[in-house]
């Protein structure tokens, strides 16, 4: 059973300028469905059950273009996401995201991984327009 998925996008825009974006937590809901509102310390993850409160902490290192997610949930289960930003020329990058399985029973994994991987291609689209708009 796979428990992982990784896309990319290339994005027609310097490496720097599209991490200095991934990086900050507020722009989550700018380019993902899954955050309803994100700040350093906590997020608004909207969920099949409604929207859930979660600590987040979110570990980047702009030598290496890393931005990660470590999600809280309000019962006590824990979910990461990974990411990395490689320049891809002067003013191109290529952005990569590690979509992990997220902390369900094992029985709902396969299903839910996939719908997870069918938004994650949204979101990448859909960040890719904005930075290069």
């Amino acid at each position: 059973m796979k428990t992982f998925d990784v896309q990319s996008v290339s994005i027609d825009k310097a490496a720097a300028a599209v991490f200095d974006f991934v990086s900050k937590p507020a722009n989550l809901p700018k380019w993902t469905n899954a955050f309803e509102r994100a700040d350093d310390e906590t997020a608004d993850l909207v969920t099949p059950n409604g929207v859930a409160p979660i600590k987040l902490n979110t570990v980047t290192d702009a030598d290496r273009g890393t931005v990660d997610w470590y999600m809280t949930f309000p019962d006590g289960s824990e979910g990461v996401s990974f990411s990395r930003v490689t320049p891809n020329g002067d003013n191109g990058a290529v952005y990569s995201f590690v979509l992990m399985a997220p902390p369900v029973p094992l029985e709902a994994l396969e299903g839910t991984l996939s719908a997870q991987m069918e938004l994650l291609a949204n979101e990448l689209i859909s960040l890719k327009g904005q930075l290069e708009a």
